[in-house]
């Protein structure tokens, strides 16, 4: 410290220009925050291998939309408008957009794009390329529609992360501008001096500067964990425990000088006392946020920042602080007079006494307050992102418009992606898929699904076998119509040729063809009779086929007659005149055959057919467990393979599944749903084409899973690391075990409490559909890193006064620290509510998680419960052992 006094002018002059260098010449932290993705999943997460697979495919772009509501069913000038809207879109040639897709194009469109009562439209614009395209292309959409009649809104996931974005850099300039007022606002009251409140700012100020500097090339360098959190944490907590510390620092320099030091002296002896108090505070708070780097969740891990930060605030707190000291001397304090530090503490001194004296009356205060409190507490915790921004927006509107008109499934469904070493396009293949869409669309909470197999999200009845099958049955009681029919015109030729043969008599011998063609045609029809009594009884498509193969026998006897009828009617025009009118009879005997002949031929293919399909399906082994079967000839049909093409990619060795939910995308029950689908499919790829293939799953519920599970374990690892190391430090600093576990212990239930008051606030009361998901992470963090300090302070000072004994010497301490410590708590407290108009839920809700229980720590759990544990467990409560030790 000598040295630092001595070189002061030089060291501050150092600090000062290294602070503006870096502050010009280093990124801005908050666009590195901003194009960092704010909900980066772990790689080894399903949702994280689903991007990367579809990324690595040219299939991860973008995709927004414009969402045009109407209030009537659209007319004809609005559809026209619309199509005037897509035209304008595509002729733009907007950055990054690939495609727009109509609404009107076609009936699946239609059906997906426009709602039932057709007041809502949307069109889908597909993005290549990052977020930042995306928001750009979003613009210029809006420009090209202002001038348009029609009500539009430009959404998408992008959009609205772009919008959470904003509202936290936002939510960051108001909390920047607050936190100074308020800091001066109560440094003032402190101090009561017209200097000392500008000294802890200007310490902070250098403080934080050179902080976001330092970690903004830690960020462009060698990719260190952002978020949008980090600045706000950032300032939340150096201008908290900063001011803090500085209090800590100037009031024990100020006690120091009216004890008769001179100043050198003075700040020699403030750094030996209250400066290894105070580095020992940080050392607390830096393992509280360095624990946060061994989180698997990138937002988590931003936080890590603060614990650069408070790096650097030892580090110029103790350099500039003493600058300032010895600079300013006694001015630093005008017009306030110098005494002996804080007054003493009456509130503590009355909770002192119930404690320290009355332990059990103190325990019991402490759960009067706590327990009603935590029983009440559910941990129900929200992943809706859109809670975040102002519901008015436009993207949140666009989402709504959707979710009302066309589902919740439709606007962000949840995404099956496979990829196959083969092709997803083979028969076998695609019959597993079209079950596992049956499968899937069978869950209570599945909406739609939508594939290859299912373009626009129906059901093809011609793919599954039974309705093949039924047609094959309808197909043959037709053929059995028309054999019937063919059989009864037989008949009457028959009738014919006899009456013929009557008119010629019947010992002519020039009418032998004919009397040959008759007798033909009677086991003709005995034949045929046979063949319908034979289809009318076949129940399989073998004896279907048995009877084909007697219809080209049959229509062979029938070419056979028709010879005949030919020779026969040569004999007629060979007779007199008065035959000629028999001869044409016998023509048009002639032509009914060759007809009959004809339909035979057409029933008899029919049939063979039908053999054919019938000999495939008993050949598709996959049938017996599908109940579906995808012709070849259907694969390669045009129709199919471009409703397919939306869902296949990778030269057809991969595809999606498009699983429309009942329920809010965001929603827990979102979440549920989406962990009954991987189910399913987990149960229906086994033993098929897709058992070996890589199955992911994205799309906002199940990134939201994901988050689910990744923040739980983050949040138990996390919570156990921080536990531990601040354990250690309070042994290292304390010398005890036991007052370390009262501390640990008080700032858990501190934390439970805090979480309660918050679900009350912003669950039962505002209507939430659960605490946001990083609240009770950095809610935790917060409120154990920081309200350690309080600890620090109350324990390091009885550990002095425990001379007097443990009880006295706790009640010294209590009355000695008391006002430190509220003063303290109060302004931490301060600097965290300036986050209070950020407008971002997460922020609030971390802000009264933080105030809440720093206030109940700081004036109920540390007073009252600590010190009464303390007291059982003191030598006093023990007189034999004391008077053993004494001997």
């Amino acid at each position: 410290m000598k040295t630092i006094l001595q070189f002061r002018w030089w060291i501050a002059s150092l600090i000062v220009i290294f602070t503006v260098i870096l502050t010009v010449v280093s990124p801005s932290l908050s666009n590195l925050a901003a194009d960092k993705e704010t909900l980066q999943i772990p790689e080894g997460e399903t949702s994280s291998q689903a991007q990367e697979i579809l990324d690595d495919n040219g299939e991860g772009g973008n995709t927004i939309s414009a969402v045009i509501q109407t209030e009537n069913q659209v007319n004809e000038e609005e559809q026209d408008n619309i199509q005037s809207l897509i035209t304008a879109i595509e002729d733009e040639d907007i950055k990054g957009i690939t495609e727009v897709t109509n609404p009107f194009g076609s009936e699946e469109t239609e059906e997906q794009l426009v709602a039932s009562d057709e007041n809502v439209v949307v069109i889908p614009i597909s993005i290549e390329g990052d977020n930042d395209t995306a928001v750009n292309a979003a613009e210029e959409i809006r420009d090209l529609n202002e001038a348009s009649d029609i009500e539009t809104y430009v959404t998408g996931e992008s959009l609205l992360n772009q919008q959470v974005n904003e509202a936290s850099q936002e939510g960051l300039e108001r909390t920047e501008v607050i936190t100074v007022v308020l800091i001066l606002a109560l440094l003032f009251v402190v101090f009561r001096a017209v200097i000392t409140p500008f000294v802890p700012l200007v310490a902070v100020g250098l403080t934080y500067l050179i902080s976001q500097s330092i970690i903004a090339y830690l960020v462009d360098w060698f990719n260190f964990p952002v978020s949008n959190y980090t600045q706000i944490f950032l300032v939340a907590v150096l201008f908290g425990i900063g001011t803090d510390y500085c209090i800590l620092l100037l009031s024990r320099y100020r006690e120091e000088l009216a004890a008769g030091l001179d100043y050198k002296k003075a700040i020699i002896r403030t750094y030996k006392t209250a400066g290894k108090t105070m580095v020992y505070s940080a050392l607390a708070v830096l393992v509280g946020f360095t624990a946060i780097g061994f989180a698997n969740f990138s937002v988590f891990q931003s936080g890590v920042g603060v614990a650069v930060g408070i790096v650097v605030l030892t580090g110029v707190l103790w350099t500039i602080l003493p600058f300032f000291m010895l600079t300013l001397k006694r001015a630093l304090f005008w017009p306030s007079k110098l005494h002996n530090g804080h007054a003493d503490s009456k509130i503590w001194k009355w909770l002192s006494g119930v404690s320290v004296f009355r332990p059990l009356l103190a325990i019991l205060l402490v759960a009067v307050v706590t327990v009603p409190l935590l029983l009440t507490f559910d941990n129900s915790r929200s992943y809706d992102t859109i809670d975040e921004i102002d519901q008015d927006t436009e993207e949140v509107t666009g989402l709504n418009l959707i979710e009302e008109g066309l589902g919740s499934g439709q606007a962000l469904p949840m995404q099956i992606v496979i990829e196959s070493d083969g092709s997803v396009m083979e028969p076998e293949t695609l019959a597993y898929v079209e079950d596992l869409n049956r499968s899937i669309s069978n869950l209570e909470e599945v909406e739609a699904v939508r594939s290859a197999t299912r373009p626009a999200g129906d059901v093809i009845d011609d793919f599954y076998v039974n309705n093949q099958l039924e047609d094959v049955s309808t197909g043959i009681s037709d053929a059995r119509d028309g054999i019937e029919e063919t059989e009864s015109g037989l008949q009457e030729v028959e009738d014919g040729l006899g009456s013929i043969q009557d008119q010629l008599g019947s010992s002519d011998t020039e009418n032998s063809s004919l009397q040959d063609a008759a007798d033909g045609l009677g086991e003709v029809n005995t034949g045929l009779e046979q063949v319908s009594t034979q289809l009318a009884n076949a129940s399989s498509p073998q004896e279907a086929a048995a009877a084909s193969e007697q219809l080209t026998g049959i229509s062979q006897q029938i070419t056979e007659i028709q010879s005949g009828l030919e020779e026969g009617q040569q004999e007629l025009d060979q007779q007199t005149e008065e035959l000629e009118q028999l001869a044409e009879t016998l023509g048009e005997l002639e032509n009914g055959v060759a007809d009959s002949r004809d339909g035979l031929t057409e029933i008899s293919d029919g049939l063979e057919s039908a053999e054919t399909f019938t000999g495939d399906v008993s050949e598709a082994n996959y049938v017996e467990g599908t109940g579906v079967y995808i012709p070849e000839d259907t694969i390669g049909n045009e129709d199919f393979q471009d409703g397919a093409s939306n869902y296949v990619f990778d030269n057809e060795n991969g595809m999606t599944i498009e699983v429309g939910l009942n329920a809010d995308p965001y929603s827990k029950k979102a979440i549920q749903s989406a962990e009954e689908v991987k189910e399913v499919v987990e149960m229906n790829t086994q033993g098929t084409p897709l058992e070996d293939a890589t199955i992911e799953y994205g799309g906002v519920p199940s990134v939201n899973s994901d988050l689910q599970s990744v923040s739980s374990n983050d949040f138990d690892r996390t919570v156990l690391i921080v536990l531990v190391g601040i354990f250690a430090i309070l042994i290292i600093l304390l010398r005890n075990i036991i007052q370390p576990l009262y501390i640990i212990g008080g700032l858990v239930l501190a934390y439970f409490t805090a979480m309660a008051v918050t679900e009350l606030i912003f669950v039962n009361g505002l209507g939430y559909p659960g605490i946001a998901w990083p609240v009770p992470f950095f809610g935790f963090v917060m409120l154990v890193a920081l309200g350690v300090d309080y600890s620090i302070f109350l324990l390091s000072r009885y550990n002095e006064e425990a001379k007097a004994g443990v009880r006295t010497g706790m009640q010294t301490a209590m009355i000695k620290m008391g006002t430190v410590i509220i003063t303290a708590a109060i302004i931490l407290s301060g600097t965290f509510a300036a986050m209070l108009p950020s407008g971002v839920l997460t922020l609030l809700e971390v802000a009264t998680v933080v105030i809440t229980g720093l206030l109940l720590f700081g004036l109920i759990v540390l007073p009252l419960l600590i010190p009464a544990l303390i007291s059982f467990n003191s030598e006093e409560k023990n007189p034999k052992k004391k008077q053993k030790q004494q001997r």
